[in-house]
Order: C-alpha cells, then structure tokens, then sequence
C-alpha cells in the first residue's frame, strides 16, 4: 500500500467529527473546481458550499490546496476500493474483461470527481503530488496483476514490459468517458463505449474475443 501520507493538519481531535467534515469539503471542492477551477475557488467559496463557516474550515484543514488533496485522495480510495475485489483468480479473459466493464463503471460514475483529479492535481504541493501519483500507480497495478495472472494461465502472450504498458493503456483508456465526455457522449452510451474499448484492448492483447465477452 501508499506509504508517506500527505499529513492534512487538524486541530480537532475527534476522529468521525473529522471525516465527516472533510467530506463535505470534499464534495463542496469537487463541484467548485469543476465549476470554477482551482485557482478562482476561495476557501470561503467552499466553506459556504460545505455548509459552515470559514473559521470551522480552517480547524479542519491549513490550505486551499489541502482540501485538493483530500478530493484527490477519496477519488483514489474510493475507486481503489471498488475495483480491488475484482481480481484475477484463474487468469481468464472472461476475468480481465469484466474487470475493464467495473472499472469503466465506476469512472462513470465519478466523472466530475476525475475530471477535477485531472485538470487541478499539477496544483497539490510537491509531496502531495508524489503522494497521489503513487496512488495512481497502485490503481495501475491491480491491471498489471489480472494480465499477469492471464499470461501464467496462458490466456494471453506477453511480456513484462507488454504487460505494463497495456496496464496503462486500459488505467487511462477508461478515464477518457470522463475527460473527453463533452465528445464522446454525443455519439456513445457507456455501454457502446465500454464494448468498443474492450474489443480494442483485446485486438491489441491479440486475444480471441468471444460473443459472451
């Protein structure tokens, strides 16, 4: 798992109390950002969209880049937890396709949440940045362990630096519903798009596609 956690300062010692206010910044900072950009966003401005006032902001936060931060840590947790569980137990290509489907799923779902992640993240503080990207890189890695359980079944030929790359290509394929979607959702359901996107990946895997796929 991550390791360095960006520490958000707090004066507040009670835990819950804590999460719960942190995901009403959350959430106030996801609209925000999206509406206004980082950088014209106040912390007043989301203090007044969280539901409290500036003072009780900055009992729970320093900066208007720690709530950045937090947006960009619940995105990853959020998702990290969803697709997780979706491993590859018998390294099939049935496994490794509905592993795709979730996961664009859940981009679906969260499109605001990572079209902030991708406009605003340059703005997060150096060491929040080498935080979050290692949280990336996690996220990568559970598509990095399916296609390596498919190449040790047989399901797939490649090798480690094919299997990487294809690791990427699906991590940051899928994101593209949510970056691309002033385009992309005049012409395609989520459906149509997850379909096409899987029968691309498994052309370029060189694997068989079957109907049930």
């Amino acid at each position: 798992m991550t390791e360095g956690k960006h520490l958000v300062k707090t004066s507040v010692k009670d835990e819950q109390l804590i999460a719960k206010r942190r995901q009403q910044m959350i959430g106030a900072g996801v609209k925000l950002f999206k509406e206004k950009g980082f950088h014209r966003t106040t912390t007043r401005e989301i203090a007044k969209q969280a539901g409290f006032s500036i003072g009780t902001l900055y009992e729970y936060i320093r900066t208007k880049e720690d709530v950045l931060y937090l947006v960009c840590d619940s995105i990853y947790d959020e998702v990290f937890e969803r697709i997780e569980s979706v491993g590859a137990k018998n390294g099939t290509l049935e496994e490794l396709v509905s592993a795709i489907r979730y996961y664009y799923s859940v981009i679906n779902d969260m499109q605001d949440e990572f079209v902030v992640m991708y406009q605003e993240t340059k703005s997060l503080p150096k060491e929040a940045l080498s935080y979050v990207l290692q949280k990336e890189q996690e996220m990568t890695e559970i598509f990095r362990g399916i296609l390596n359980s498919c190449v040790q079944s047989g399901a797939l030929s490649l090798n480690d630096r094919e299997i990487d790359l294809y690791a990427h290509s699906i991590f940051t394929q899928g994101q593209m519903w949510a970056y691309r979607r002033w385009a992309l959702h005049k012409n395609y359901s989520i459906d149509e798009f997850t379909d096409l996107q899987v029968a691309f990946i498994l052309r370029g895997l060189g694997a068989t596609t079957k109907g049930e796929l």
